[in-house]
């Protein structure tokens, strides 16, 4: 078995992960091994499968900059599958808090008059156009609606809260020149993974705050809202699920080498004093993310404030389980149900 596993390995670093899920469903099972049970929640036999597939995706180890970038790159291409062909895909520049940025607009066949602005994730120092077109190409294939993929700066070279700027300004940019894009202005939301889920976050209270556009929607995917907390679920998934306590560590104190800016709202979302007059609010967790936590108290606390909520823990998935688009099973319903919501909202 442990050759077989090998064998697969070998095709799945050559040609993405493809041939790993080819193997016949009881081949697959078995591969994974027996099953994760943690905190009431059974992993996924098929995240597990890749998870226990060693070597299968570079080192999440962070050492520098360049290298983390790398092997996100790397690990995007392994688990997106054959990208969609959409209607177009347009590279253009949008505003940023201090000059322009690059964007890519990704426009599907049967296009209707919604718009989400995407902030990728990547711990706010990794990530780009490129690790999440395959998710986003997806995204407006399946929910019918264009895609603006937002490049905002990263930090080291930009810390925080210039991500956070980043993303308000082209928030209001989309909405500003709707009609240019084909939207119409009532129907622009934003949305993010990660710590693209914090800046969508911090955009849709800043928003209210500042008196401008309000998003349409705002779509949570695994955020992680609190640099200055920790709770129990990064205590219970450290290591070995996607993405691990020494990770999350490393992105924060590259995103904020300044400890004093953490407790600010634009950092740390969840500590905003005040919740009242969000954009409603889809909120997705998994129930191996050590980062499960923020999100599920954070929908707690919208719900609290009189936010229209729609909150799914998907209960055997880890940390990052959107961009795993050639991965079967909970990961495809996981994203059917999001792009559901979207075509719901948005068309």
């Amino acid at each position: 078995m442990d050759s077989l596993l090998g064998s697969a390995v070998s095709a799945v670093q050559a040609n993405a992960v493809k041939p790993l899920y080819a193997l016949p469903t009881a081949v697959r099972r078995r591969l994974a091994g027996a099953p994760i049970q943690i905190d009431g929640n059974t992993l996924d036999p098929e995240v597990q499968l890749l998870l226990r597939a060693d070597g299968l995706l570079p080192s999440t180890t962070k050492s520098d900059v360049a290298t983390a970038r790398a092997h996100l790159r790397t690990a995007c291409k392994l688990v997106a599958g054959n990208p969609r062909e959409l209607h177009r895909v347009t590279e253009l520049t949008v505003r940023g808090a201090d000059g322009q940025l690059g964007a890519r607009l990704y426009v599907p066949k049967d296009a209707g008059r919604g718009l989400l602005v995407f902030l990728h994730g990547g711990g706010w120092v990794v990530g780009d156009l490129d690790t999440h077109d395959c998710l986003c190409r997806a995204l407006a294939d399946e929910a019918g609606i264009r895609i603006l993929s937002v490049d905002y700066r990263l930090a080291p070279e930009a810390p925080a809260p210039t991500a956070a700027e980043d993303a308000i300004a082209a928030f209001t940019w989309a909405v500003d020149h709707a009609e240019d894009l084909g939207v119409d202005p009532a129907l622009v939301a934003v949305g993010g993974d990660s710590a693209g889920g914090n800046l969508a976050a911090v955009v849709a209270q800043q928003c209210v705050s500042r008196d401008l556009p309000r998003p349409a929607l705002q779509v949570l995917l695994y955020p992680g809202l609190d640099l200055v907390h920790r709770r129990p679920s990064r205590d219970l998934f450290p290591d070995g699920f996607i993405i691990t306590e020494h990770d999350i560590i490393w992105y924060r104190d590259h995103y904020t080498p300044d400890p004093g800016v953490r407790p600010d709202p634009l950092v740390s979302p969840i500590l905003a004093p005040d919740l009242t007059g969000l954009a409603p609010t889809y909120i997705a967790t998994g129930g191996f993310d050590p980062l499960r936590d923020d999100g599920n108290e954070y929908a707690d606390a919208l719900k609290s404030a009189g936010v229209e909520v729609t909150h799914i823990c998907h209960r055997g998935l880890t940390h990052g389980f959107m961009n795993l688009l050639a991965v079967p099973g909970a990961v495809q319903e996981a994203r059917a149900h999001l792009t559901d919501h979207l075509r719901a909202v948005l068309r």
